[in-house]
């Protein structure tokens, strides 16, 4: 997916945004990057971050850069972030979203005179480049932020810096967190709020859906308010978001433990496994909500191993994913041998690695491993946000499952496989459980779900889940 961070500062502030960016790593895999704004000019820097660290990767840009207003990025796919020079001025962009009408917004660009885009590989172009065309052609940033906040098709979070400070903008319906923080020299803004905490930064303010602020040393202003129409990603809490985060006032961490205690609640007495276990690392606070309110004893059956292995959604390749996740969790055999388990997942997404993991658990000597994931089955792929390098619904075990079982899949009959009270869910949950060979599996409910979070349904976005815009 990705997320940034920027800096606006009496003083040079090269420290506070590279260790800002930095706490963003868990967002992105691909590209980092860091543009700054002081005396020398504009200066940037962008390095592949696929099999070295942020942090690694720009010790030495850290050294070479200055300036008292910056900006930076995790990406998970582009190169950003971008310089631009235009009859706006020159400035500095990076974007957090998913475009789906990309081929639409790049015939209005060429049928007004813009002539050419430079390609990335696979014939793609730079989202963000296309992002920085389209504010061009308005006659200010802050109307170019609006006409492409009306124009895109997904969303679109932006981040800009010129000489005389930041522009900060949500996106139109706050599917992304966005957050200023304040301290005695200057402000910050950044998707995560726990990025600015340990710089010294307190928090000022969260941005609304659609509200874009200017951000200078000494102020906060709001060029553009907040829209009335909120639908924050659920999935957000689920998995994505680090613990410490806390997005509309609901803490990630905190979040988890009720949806663990509520999964315990719907199980009550259907299963009395020995030890509860959450996979690492997502799935641990679910297993200790879980295991907090059912009394049954939490535990690590298994440890990930990090001090070498990347994180095990990074290589583009699946074979390789499943590869390196494998690599990763090392059982603990004392935990395991003979034992009744409960294992919580965030999700099931493709189902490869949990069944591999199950797989593991049974060859290491389990007894029975039964599967709890902390989110309702994954129905649609997600188009609003790049959680996910699917290119198909397909990629799904429930879609696969429901190919098979049905002649035509129409929003009805998809409608139907989303409801827990009914026969279709609770047989393509069976069908799930067999091929994934787990003992018993039993999802969290869409209603439930909504509750842990604490925020009205109509301010979320659970498209991923029900299909519902």
């Amino acid at each position: 997916m990705g997320g940034f961070f920027g800096v606006a500062s009496k003083k040079n502030c090269t420290l506070e945004l590279f260790h800002g960016i930095d706490y963003h790593s868990h967002l992105g895999t691909r590209r980092g990057g860091m543009a700054m704004y002081g005396e020398a000019g504009f200066q940037r820097a962008i390095h592949n971050i696929e099999n070295s660290p942020f942090r690694t990767k720009f010790e030495k840009d850290v050294e070479e850069m200055n300036g008292h207003l910056g900006i930076g990025c995790i990406s998970d796919y582009e190169p950003q972030p971008l310089l631009i020079q235009s009859h706006l001025g020159s400035f500095a962009i990076t974007t957090v979203g998913k475009i789906n009408n990309e081929k639409e917004l790049l015939g209005k660009l060429y049928t007004h005179g813009h002539t050419h885009f430079q390609e990335m590989s696979g014939g793609k172009i730079n989202a963000t480049e296309l992002i920085a065309s389209l504010i061009c052609k308005a006659d200010s940033l802050v109307e170019g932020i609006k006409f492409v906040q009306g124009l895109v098709d997904g969303s679109m979070a932006m981040l800009l810096m010129t000489k005389d400070g930041l522009y900060a903008a949500r996106d139109k319906y706050g599917r992304t967190p966005l957050f200023i923080g304040k301290r005695e020299d200057g402000y910050c803004v950044s998707f995560e709020s726990f990025a600015y905490i340990n710089l010294g930064f307190c928090d000022y303010k969260e941005l609304g859906p659609a509200e874009i602020v200017h951000i200078t040393a000494d102020s906060v202003e709001t060029v553009s308010p907040p829209g009335e129409e909120l639908k924050i990603c659920s999935f957000m809490w689920v998995y994505y978001g680090y613990p410490t985060s806390t997005y509309e006032g609901v803490n990630v961490e905190e979040m988890r433990y009720k949806c663990g205690s509520m999964l315990a609640k719907r199980d009550e007495d259907n299963v009395s496994p020995d030890i509860v276990a959450g996979v690492p690392d997502s799935g641990i606070a679910h297993a200790i909500g879980y295991a907090n309110e059912s009394g049954i004893p939490y535990a690590r059956p298994f440890i990930k191993y990090t001090p070498t292995w990347a994180r095990s959604f990074m290589p583009t390749n699946q074979s390789q994913r499943e590869l390196v996740a494998r690599m990763k969790l090392i059982p603990v055999q004392a935990l395991i041998e003979d034992k009744k388990l409960l294992l919580i997942d965030d999700s099931i997404v493709r189902g490869t690695q949990l069944k591999e993991t199950t797989d593991f658990l049974y060859q290491s000597g389990a007894e029975e491993v039964h599967v709890r994931p902390a989110c309702p089955p994954l129905l649609f792929g997600c188009k609003y946000l790049n959680f996910s390098r699917s290119k198909s619904e397909l990629d799904l075990i429930t879609r696969r499952i429901i190919a098979e079982r049905e002649e035509e899949v129409t929003p009805e009959i998809l409608a139907e496989y989303a409801d827990p009270c009914s026969k279709k869910y609770e047989e393509m949950v069976e069908e799930i459980r067999k091929r994934q060979n787990f003992t018993s599996l039993r999802f969290h409910r869409l209603d439930d779900l909504v509750e842990a979070i604490g925020l009205p349904k109509c301010k979320l976005c659970t498209y991923c889940f029900d299909g519902k815009e």
